[in-house]
């Protein structure tokens, strides 16, 4: 049984998130935006295009009015603007004007792509997200924040661009390896830190269904994770403050994953980020060491790294810098209060920063000590 969780924007509704497990109800969902007198463009990459590209297609292709498929190679090194010109140029080809709309089927970088070219094709047209990993459905295709990177450089081209509709299909998650399903744990798990210490308890509680993929209980578990998420972008769309929250974890997480040139997963980025930031948290008196040591801990069992390989912390340091999510020259750093309370603070420093990192750092006199 399909539910619904609606997005506010200026306190008006603005789109509704759809919680299924099937695409069965897609096309109502969009010819209630008016989709039969419009053309369709679905962008996808390689992969998803095998497992979903012709489902999909099959079930708009004759309803609107022209709907045709767009698929890019996978992988995050081509979440690039090459890619976003490619697309540019099929669209021109096809004849694509204000009044069409794109369709994102695929996880954060078919999500955050698509999300960019309809925020800047003709000044802006329409999109929608269907979102089809745990990581996409859980953060990247909620709230508005498109963009690619540049030069190695995480999402450091961008546009606040709604999305008409987020259709999430949950049985798509069955596909996903494990490595894959478990990275966008690493934004679930966010979400109760940040937010909901309730929400927290509860996935520890359910660790087992959740590492099942109990249907039942992962539509529960991402409701509740959407829910914070929507809270958080309904007071503060544009990331003017409180929605910098949601950036737990992805100062140290960001930094790693361009030092690891993409090799690791952005949630397990992230994992390793949201325990540098504890760490930060626990040496400052905000948290206490047991706390610190359950939230580094609680990763684990789903799957996701708590110490990485193979880095230069100095590097890892520089490469915070030229985030974008410095304000005057200094790192805005998401720190826990209490678990279910983070807080901003930009007096984090280059110290106390490299001490996180070597917490989270293996190195092989680790392994032989």
């Amino acid at each position: 049984m399909s539910e619904r969780l609606p997005i506010l924007y200026n306190k008006k509704p603005c789109y509704d998130i759809v919680f299924t497990k099937s695409f069965d109800e897609l096309w109502d969902e969009l010819n209630n935006l008016g989709c039969e007198k419009r053309r369709i463009c679905i962008v996808t990459d390689s992969k998803v295009d095998e497992l979903y590209g012709d489902c999909v297609f099959k079930l708009l292709d004759g309803k609107c009015l022209k709907t045709v498929k767009y698929a890019f190679p996978n992988g995050e090194e081509n979440k690039n603007l090459d890619t976003v010109k490619e697309i540019y140029k099929f669209l021109i080809e096809e004849g694509f004007d204000r009044k069409d709309m794109l369709l994102a089927l695929g996880g954060g970088v078919v999500g955050d792509t698509t999300g960019y070219v309809a925020a800047t094709y003709l000044r802006g047209i329409d999109f929608v997200q269907v979102p089809t990993t745990l990581l996409s459905q859980a953060d990247s295709s909620i709230g508005g924040k498109t963009g690619v990177d540049f030069d190695g450089y995480k999402n450091m081209v961008g546009a606040f661009k709604m999305p008409r509709l987020v259709y999430m299909n949950l049985d798509v998650l069955r596909t996903l390896d494990d490595r894959q399903f478990f990275s966008g744990f690493g934004e679930v798990m966010k979400h109760g830190l940040i937010k909901d210490s309730m929400f927290y308890e509860w996935l520890i509680e359910n660790m087992y269904e959740i590492c099942e993929r109990d249907l039942d209980v992962l539509q529960e578990m991402l409701i509740r994770s959407c829910t914070v998420k929507k809270l958080v972008v309904e007071k503060d769309p544009t990331e003017q403050g409180e929605r910098a929250l949601l950036n737990f974890g992805h100062t140290v997480g960001h930094a790693i994953e361009k030092a690891k040139n993409f090799e690791l997963f952005h949630g397990e980025c992230v994992a390793l980020g949201a325990v540098a930031a504890a760490y930060i948290s626990w040496k400052r008196e905000m948290i206490s060491m047991e706390e610190y040591y359950e939230i580094r801990d609680m990763f684990v069992p789903f799957c996701l790294p708590i110490s990485v390989d193979d880095i230069d912390p100095e590097e890892i340091l520089r490469l915070t810098k030229s985030d974008k999510k410095m304000e005057s020259g200094k790192i805005k750093f998401v720190l826990l209060k209490k678990i279910g309370k983070a807080v901003i603070d930009n007096t984090v420093t280059d110290e106390e920063i490299l001490a996180a990192i070597n917490e989270i750092n293996f190195s092989e006199e680790d392994a032989h000590a």
